[in-house]
């Protein structure tokens, strides 16, 4: 039977911490019924009835403020004011790096091409001059 009051005696304290708690950090607008002095009177004497009375009656269970977010508001992911994006969801910096990383690979491609090129121009020109030694043996 101990163990049944110690329970509930526990209980109390934490149902009654968080009701003080929370009526002393409600907007004064959402506070319904009575003043928050006379809440916290309740809460305090009457406890877990006033704790519980509070949660029930005396704090508006939807904020009445309009055009303010909060947690689970409705706003979609993406329109979250404040939002900051990390570099791996931002749509413009993937662009970016994509746009940056083929400009890279066309530049290597454009050096590869070169080097190409010139190697077929010195080996043209190797054999232009096999072909003016065999036909012109003299000179």
């Amino acid at each position: 039977m101990g163990r049944f009051w110690l329970f509930f005696f526990i209980a109390d304290i934490i149902v009654t911490a968080a009701a003080l708690i929370s009526c002393l950090s409600t907007e004064e607008e959402d506070i319904r019924a009575l003043p928050r002095i006379v809440w916290v009177i309740i809460i305090l004497l009457f406890s877990p009835i006033g704790a519980i009375v509070w949660f029930a009656a005396g704090k508006a269970r939807v904020s009445p403020k309009a055009g303010t977010w909060r947690a689970g508001g409705g706003f979609p992911e993406a329109a979250r004011p404040g939002r900051t994006v990390a570099p791996d969801d931002n749509p413009d910096f993937l662009r970016n790096l994509d746009r940056q990383r083929a400009e890279l690979e066309a530049a290597e491609q454009t050096e590869q091409e070169r080097e190409m090129l010139r190697k077929w121009e010195e080996d043209l020109k190797r054999r232009e001059d096999e072909i003016r030694k065999r036909d012109n043996p003299d000179g």
